[in-house]
């Protein structure tokens, strides 16, 4: 432990140098992750396929291909980033100029989760370094080949001073650290459970957090969607990664009238997607560890399988399953499914979809598939959520410009693209005020002034 405790006040000693605060630094970090990340492509291919089955394609898309997309983002945004943000003065201050610095905020904590153990874990990086700041870095040890490989890019990249990185068991690691050290940020990605005890500890320091974590992200079917299409939006996400992707539909609200047509799209689009035996191909995934497989295939008897259902323990595959029949008050409709199995329920009125939803308010995401104007907004007003889709699920986290978090039990907090910078960054007012013009009137006594100031502040 004062191994460790040694290692990150020397980080700290190491950012109060200032060291990191430049841009010609920080671009230089940057770059050098970039070219290791490069070089080390099929090594990341193959220790995703190790831990989770990824292909080399889905691998590209949401994990090192997603975490390059938005580096070269960051790269090519970050010195206007930087630039200090000129505002307005208010009339009782002139003559002053103002603006907003953005300043690192100093040492930071980024946990990442085991089902994008890659992208989930160096994307905070990228924008923790952005912003100037020293970082340890978390990984999950459910998915040690992936961790191995990333621990080899960080020491090749880094010196443990700028980023340290601390492989090992999260539930003794993280408490040693954040018990005895005090962090200026933690972000983490992963349960709300754990979520909370991370959020716990931050507190008793006051130090500031951002919870990127889950929840039951709803899809509403409104009787006016394109079917076909739907059906092929909704598997897409569900199945990727064995469903083991926090913003992937938890489950499916449709319209009663369109049940039947969903439920025979989706049989149509998953064997196209994953082939008649998913246990068979490549492009489909695995469950992470028997602890999670024995979890989900709990769930298999909430409702009538409709599709799929098949499993095989030896080798953590659970078959793309749709399930319907589902009682709200069943397991499924409480947890967080996070694998492969797809509850379809229905609907009649908005005011009944949304009676359902409540039972899990405040999700990560929202879907809405509608080739109306007047239901889109109507369901983007009904629902609080931490991002929404309009004929479309899950890709908005793929787009920078947008913020990606949640809110309530969902997580609270944002990152992607500048969201990432402005969340490790802290944005310091400054005024500078002249001294060639001093009014009295900014003194006191201020008898019989009343009139004047109130006309001053408006």
């Amino acid at each position: 432990m004062s191994s460790l405790l040694d290692q990150l006040h020397a980080m700290r000693r190491y950012f109060e140098t200032g060291v990191t605060k430049p841009y010609a630094y920080r671009k230089q970090q940057l770059l050098a992750l970039k070219k290791v990340v490069e070089e080390n492509e099929q090594a990341i291919y193959d220790v995703l396929h190790a831990d989770l089955k990824k292909s080399k394609e889905e691998s590209w898309v949401t994990e090192n291909g997603f975490f390059m997309a938005e580096l070269k983002d960051t790269l090519s945004n970050l010195k206007n980033w930087m630039e200090p943000q000129a505002v307005p003065t208010n009339l009782l201050n002139l003559p002053s100029s103002s603006k907003i610095v953005q300043e690192p905020l100093g040492v930071v904590l980024v946990i990442g989760p085991w089902n994008y153990p890659f992208q989930l874990l160096f994307t905070p990086l990228m924008g923790a370094i952005a912003a100037g700041n020293c970082v340890v870095l978390k990984p999950s040890e459910f998915a040690p080949a992936t961790a191995a490989i990333m621990q080899k890019i960080v020491e090749a990249c880094f010196t443990p001073e700028q980023v340290l990185y601390i492989p090992g068991d999260g539930a003794t690691v993280i408490p040693e650290m954040m018990n005895h050290f005090s962090f200026d940020h933690v972000f983490y990605t992963g349960s709300t459970s754990v979520g909370k005890i991370i959020y716990k500890m931050a507190a008793e320091k006051l130090t500031p957090v951002t919870l990127e974590l889950g929840g039951k992200s709803p899809c509403v079917v409104e009787a006016d969607a394109n079917i076909s299409v739907a059906a092929k939006r909704i598997a897409m996400p569900k199945y990727s990664n064995a469903g083991q992707m926090c913003v992937a539909p938890d489950y499916v609200l449709v319209h009663e009238s369109k049940k039947n047509e969903l439920i025979e799209a989706l049989k149509k689009a998953i064997p196209n997607m994953y082939g008649v035996d998913a246990s068979k191909t490549d492009g489909y995934g695995k469950i992470i560890n028997e602890k999670q497989f024995n979890r989900i295939i709990t769930y298999l008897t909430d409702g009538t399988i409709v599709y799929g259902g098949k499993y095989n323990a030896a080798d953590l595959y659970i078959e793309p399953t749709i399930i319907d029949g589902v009682n709200i008050d069943s397991k499924i409709m409480k947890e967080e499914i996070f694998g492969p199995i797809l509850p379809i329920l229905t609907f009649n009125t908005m005011e009944e979809a949304k009676a359902i939803i409540a039972h899990n308010p405040n999700p990560l995401a929202f879907y809405i598939f509608t080739s109306s104007n007047e239901k889109e907004k109507a369901w983007i007003d009904a629902v609080p959520a931490g991002g929404v889709c309009v004929n479309a699920a899950s890709v908005h986290l793929m787009n920078p410009h947008l913020p990606f978090g949640g809110r309530g039990f969902s997580g609270t907090g944002a990152y992607h693209g500048k969201y990432s910078f402005d969340t490790f960054s802290h944005k310091k007012s400054v005024m500078k005020s002249f001294t060639w013009f001093d009014p009295a009137l900014k003194y006191p006594p201020f008898n019989g002034k009343l009139k004047l100031l109130k006309w001053m502040l408006g």
